[in-house]
């Protein structure tokens, strides 16, 4: 008796509990080594919250259902202005000057489903997968260079507003902007969907990025943090909503058709890869944590190398072998390339490995889009669709362990001296220290040009306009955050179209009454 008034004392029927029904104390925070150190294993919550996440559909993905893809190639330029890359990574697809590598290119929309129309406003996906001589490489990345979310623990929160309404199966703005009205870093990357550069105009002239902070490590295992950056040759074009809309009502998969009727007539599209380059640390000198993915790395601060160019020349033979059946992993990186600190990434690394396993199954990796074009032995085996049995192909198939004394595989030699980041702090739940959540989105506002900024306020009136207005309220308190003009702009339009509404809802009234009396021709 004692413990249920306890129990009622700390919960309410709307208390959050994990599935296990423990109260949830803190659903914004993984545990973390320090507020901005690495995530630890034993995060339960996360762990059991994203697994089931990644479960919520089949099979078709969860996020980034509907993709286009193509065959292609990376050649190396080896070098970073005259300076041998190897300064920097001994990841053998970037230190060997001219060197070609195997990739396939995914192309995706975020959050719609498999059949949607490509012109919807909607993060994309830029994922490659590299079939590099040491294994494979995913560069998992979007279209945009920053993100809604800096911790993983909201990766389904986020998901799930954005998703149709699971009683009405519609999309709903509110439901979204209830989110983000509530998530203050999400303002900068809401600055960007909401701009023309929300909806480009197909996957041809889109820019990739990493998003997150990653590191290269080299011989010696000194490391340093280093940002993605893909831009098209072919120049980069957006669209504004309505350009979008007058496509989308002759052609809902003209991104696809481009991307493949461009490769089928030979001219091949083709990005050039840069990077930045910062030393590995908190650079307290800066006004925001560098690995945050919120942020931008601004190329005047942190310039921008080039290291590469990729060109896709084959369209796929089978859609659903290969684009559907790619499967990506932000874990997935080769020697000389590492994982940096950011929770998001951190929380990512678990997250895509684990849906392809349920998704695709848990042998995935023998299906010949993803599978490495180098010898693979391991001492993994069984499982769903386990056909090749890589675990044998030794010169023991009764050792599928290790160590072993009777012919079983051995561990490979260390190419370089290993990279051992110094961890120190106490476990716990915390925001990172240098938010400034609304500093980046009030300069990329300002850096738009005027039809762009036009056009950003435009879409948010319309996506606002239906919310109720507390919600609206908090918006625009946030967008006001971030520039003055911004909120202002937002909150005009929105009084504008209010008043506009009303007017016209006033002549609809008199419409029906004209109509519920009509004359008499008799």
């Amino acid at each position: 008796m004692k413990d249920e008034q306890l129990n009622e004392e700390h919960e309410s029927d709307e208390t959050l509990t994990n599935r296990q029904g423990h109260p949830v104390t803190d659903n914004q925070n993984v545990r973390t080594v320090g507020n901005r150190g690495p995530t630890t294993l034993e995060n339960y919550d996360f762990l059991e919250k994203i697994s089931h996440f990644d479960r919520e559909r089949t099979p078709e993905r969860v996020v980034h259902a509907r993709g286009a893809g193509a065959h292609g190639y990376f050649e190396s330029y080896g070098k970073i202005g005259n300076e041998p890359i190897s300064n920097y990574t001994r990841a053998k697809v970037f230190t060997e000057v001219g060197k070609q590598t195997p990739v396939f290119v995914r192309f995706s929309t975020v959050v719609h489903g498999n059949h949607s129309p490509e012109t919807l406003r909607d993060p994309r996906g830029f994922a490659v997968k590299f079939y590099t001589e040491d294994g494979n490489w995913d560069l998992v990345g979007n279209n945009l260079k920053v993100f809604f979310i800096r911790d993983p623990l909201k990766f389904p929160d986020m998901v799930h507003s954005f998703k149709p309404d699971p009683v009405t199966n519609i999309q709903d703005m509110e439901r979204m902007f209830d989110f983000l009205c509530q998530t203050p870093e999400s303002m900068h990357m809401v600055t960007f969907l909401f701009s023309p550069w929300g909806i480009p105009a197909n996957f041809r002239h889109m820019q990739g990025s990493g998003v997150h902070a990653y590191k290269w490590v080299n011989k010696e295992g000194k490391a340093v943090l280093v940002k993605y950056h893909w831009e098209p040759v072919q120049g980069i074009k957006n669209l504004t909503q309505k350009e979008a809309d007058h496509i989308q009502a002759t052609n809902f998969n003209h991104a696809t058709q481009d991307l493949y009727e461009a490769i089928e007539n030979e001219d091949y599209p083709e990005w050039e890869l840069y990077v930045q380059i910062m030393e590995d640390g908190e650079h307290p000198e800066l006004d925001f944590d560098p690995l945050d993915p919120t942020k931008l790395w601004y190329k005047e601060e942190v310039p921008w190398h080039k290291v590469g160019k990729m060109v896709l020349n084959q369209n796929p033979e089978n859609y659903f072998s290969e684009v559907e059946q790619v499967a990506f992993g932000t874990g997935v990186l080769v020697d000389g390339l590492d994982f940096s600190d950011d929770k998001l990434l951190q929380g990512r690394t678990y997250s895509y490995s684990d849906t392809q396993r349920y998704r695709v199954g848990s042998n995935y990796l023998q299906l010949p889009i993803n599978k490495p074009t180098k010898h693979v032995a391991t001492n993994q085996s069984a499982g769903q669709m386990d056909y090749r049995q890589d675990y044998a192909d030794h010169q023991n198939p009764h050792v599928n362990y290790e160590p072993s004394l009777i012919g079983g595989l051995e561990e490979a030699e260390n190419p370089g001296k290993e990279y051992e980041p110094y961890v120190e702090g106490k476990l716990q739940r915390e925001k990172i220290s240098r938010e400034n959540n609304f500093g980046q989105a009030g300069e990329t506002y300002r850096r738009m040009k005027d039809w762009e900024r036009e056009d950003l306020i435009d879409n948010l009136v319309i996506a606002l306009g239906d919310c109720r207005k507390e919600i609206q309220d908090r918006m625009i308190s946030m967008l006001t955050e971030c520039d003055e003009d911004y909120g202002k702009r937002v909150s005009e339009g929105l009084a504008t179209r209010k008043a506009t509404t009303e007017e016209k809802m006033e002549d609809a009234v008199q419409e029906a009454e004209q109509r519920s009396h009509p004359s008499d021709p008799y």
